[in-house]
């Protein structure tokens, strides 16, 4: 196998995860190399998570990647848990000192796009037949296929697996030296885009009768909606009045006044819900993060916060691993990785089940004792501020 391209990292995965890796790695001057298999323009305009907690805002701002966030997101104190009559805000601000940032996941690819490109990043899209070789030793190397054609290899000192749930990485890791831990829910999520103005100030998390439903929102002119569905569920079978009555239900339309603006909607997508992570996120020279490593539903708005927060921990690793040959915070990245996703794992898993309706009526009883107690409860209110609102990154 000859090389024809030489780095120090080469990334898997052009998305947050990957995209903010090679930023944080270039601040400390180690050189990298990032492979994708989407163009630029389709991972540029992908819609993901809406929600950045604290600590993700911090680490953003004090790499230089805030100023745009500073200037278009919206800080929010909170959000609103409600059931059938009443609702109730849980201000993090008051119960944690913490708040959240709505700014998408879109917004944050792009700022990192534009960061890296400025700085003369290289970068491969469109890549095909993406392989890893050699990651026991310590000259890993990855073979693909280019934009044009070209069968090329990559050498370099670490392979980052930032490729997400479908990519290579993850089946890196010999079965006999990791452990795959899952859960699937037996409902999905039905995700709606309009062009319309949101109708609350704050988010709104509504357990129902008919199934959860959740108010979100991208800017001030477009909103996000959610509602539960059946595993199984095609949007084509969603006509726009549907959407529209099941969410005035759910979210309460008329109720203490409350009303939910209507609009053209724009986009309809299914998203089934599941936990997954993989033990350990490393084998080797191979380290993963972001969703290659683990997946949580988006109930608790973790998916790109986990992301960031593993980059934040392997950044330093891989320098140091790097630059010294200093590989003790390499050694330790994943067990240290995995004490914040577990924590984030169980906490989507939370609210995940005390939001959505079931069949037993028993477990309904359980739901509503358990939003009562949450948010009549500063302890239990407060609980969920430090765990939405994030947990710091060293956790």
């Amino acid at each position: 196998m000859t090389a024809d391209l030489r780095t120090q990292v080469v990334i898997i995965g052009a998305g947050p995860a990957g995209m903010l890796l090679s930023h944080l790695l270039a601040a400390d001057g180690v050189e990298s190399i990032v492979l994708e298999t989407r163009s630029q323009d389709y991972v540029a305009s992908r819609i993901r998570a809406g929600i950045l907690e604290q600590s993700t805002v911090d680490l953003l701002r004090s790499c230089g990647l805030g100023e745009r966030l500073e200037r278009e997101g919206d800080r929010h104190r909170g959000i609103y848990l409600q059931w059938p009559h009443e609702r109730h805000h849980i201000d993090f601000v008051d119960l944690t000192g913490r708040s959240v940032w709505v700014y998408g996941q879109t917004e944050v690819q792009k700022d990192l796009i534009d960061a890296r490109t400025a700085a003369g990043q290289q970068i491969h899209y469109e890549v095909a037949e993406t392989n890893l070789h050699d990651i026991e030793s310590v000259h890993p190397a990855v073979t693909f296929t280019d934009v044009d054609g070209r069968r090329r290899t990559v050498r370099a000192d670490v392979v980052a697996g930032c490729d997400g749930s479908f990519g290579p990485s993850r089946d890196q890791v010999p079965q006999h030296a990791s452990h795959r831990w899952e859960r699937v829910y037996p409902y999905s999520w039905f995700g709606i885009l309009a062009d319309v103005a949101p109708s609350t100030d704050e988010l709104i998390y509504a357990w129902h009768g008919d199934g959860f439903a959740l108010h979100s929102m991208r800017s001030a002119t477009v909103s996000r909606f959610y509602l539960q569905v059946p595993n199984g569920t095609e949007s084509k079978d969603w006509s726009d009045e549907r959407i529209w009555e099941a969410l005035a239900t759910r979210l309460g339309h008329g109720q203490d006044g409350w009303e939910l603006t209507t609009a053209p909607i724009t986009d309809k997508t299914v998203l089934p819900m599941r936990s997954f992570v993989q033990t350990p996120m490393r084998h080797g020279r191979l380290f993963l993060a972001g969703d290659a490593a683990h997946i949580v539903p988006p109930t608790g708005a973790k998916g790109l916060n986990l992301a960031v927060a593993d980059v934040a921990l392997l950044a330093p690793a891989l320098v140091d691993l790097v630059h010294k040959d200093d590989d003790r915070l390499a050694d330790s990245y994943s067990d240290t990785a995995l004490r914040r996703v577990w924590r984030c794992t169980h906490f989507s898993w939370w609210m995940t089940t005390m939001l959505h309706h079931g069949q037993d009526p028993f477990d309904e009883q359980l739901q509503l004792s358990q939003l009562r107690w949450v948010t009549a409860s500063k302890a239990g209110a407060t609980g969920l501020a430090e765990n939405y609102a994030g947990l710091p990154i060293g956790f």
